[in-house]
């Protein structure tokens, strides 16, 4: 098993989108099930937590040091007071082809464009109604790619010109590269960039480093591949948990790779009792800040 750090030992029912936060010098994270935003402090090792109303798919932060959450019907803006108070503005709103839905893994462009995806939350149901929609001064449009069943493993290349997108669901497993215009926002041309199916675990979230190599999570696999902006396995390391979830380039200067998890079920807690906890790798690389949102609707 690789060196590792515990953050957060839990355990988080769904731990899902980490973001590092170079003003505060924190990591934020989620628990979808349990509805909870979590940040844990660098420097005084202190971890607060706020409840919301729906589930939390994912978080980014906004250049007003508020959190965008994509929850289960609408994308919001928090300001979180730590006495666990939170102001809540609505930002948008979906319809989404069927009740049971709600928003899954997103992340920031590098000129502030919250990219997120949909999903049906009954995996074992098969249905790939999901979709990939953009929150900008337009508003939320979308979808602007279709036929999802759980999408993950959104980034975008250091120059901002590649968008890569997973689909973790065992029917799919795939993860594509997309030609992207980050001045205007548009998707291009789509390539198949890693079949999950040939690698251990199903594909998760993910996070890119300044060499432009791709880190996703295998989820089952209790590994955390890199690969090169070519598609070529680089390494993989070990985490203690089954079912690493997602990951992000955090502290100082972000050479640390935060990695959350999933409690696989009610009585699962994995080798060492670790699903469900927060842990930090030493990846020997470093990674990029991630882009705070600004294009308010």
């Amino acid at each position: 098993m690789d060196t590792y750090t515990l953050i957060h030992r839990g355990p988080d029912r769904v731990g899902e989108s980490p973001v590092w936060d170079d003003r505060l010098m924190a990591l934020w994270w989620v628990d979808i099930e349990s509805q909870v935003i979590r940040r844990w402090n660098w420097q005084s090792n202190e971890t607060h937590h706020w409840v919301l109303p729906e589930r939390v798919g994912c978080i980014a932060l906004s250049v007003d040091d508020r959190v965008i959450a994509a929850l289960e019907t609408r994308i919001v803006a928090l300001r979180l007071h730590d006495s666990g108070e939170v102001d809540l503005q609505e930002l948008a709103c979906i319809t989404h082809p069927k009740p049971g839905m709600r928003f899954n893994d997103g992340r920031c462009d590098p000129n502030g464009r919250f990219w997120v995806g949909t999903m049906v939350m009954d995996m074992p149901a098969n249905q790939n109604l999901g979709g990939l929609y953009c929150l900008d001064e337009r508003g939320l449009t979308g979808p602007h790619v279709s036929g999802l069943y759980t999408p993950n493993g959104s980034a975008f290349s250091p120059d901002g010109t590649t968008f890569y997108l997973s689909d973790s669901h065992p029917l799919s497993q795939q993860v594509w590269a997309f030609e992207y215009d980050p001045l205007d926002g548009t998707l291009g041309a789509q390539t198949n960039y890693v079949d999950m199916r040939c690698w251990p675990g199903r594909p998760d979230g993910a996070a890119v480093d300044v060499q432009g190599n791709y880190w996703i999570c295998g989820n089952d696999s209790g590994q955390v591949h890199a690969f090169s902006p070519a598609g070529e396995h680089l390494k993989s390391l070990i985490v203690p948990f089954p079912k690493p979830a997602m990951c992000c380039f955090g502290g100082p200067k972000l050479e640390r790779l935060f990695v959350t998890s999933i409690v696989p079920g009610p009585e699962f807690r994995g080798e060492l009792g670790l699903s469900g906890a927060v842990v930090a790798l030493e990846p020997g690389v470093q990674g990029l800040q991630e882009p705070r949102f600004r294009c308010f609707p």
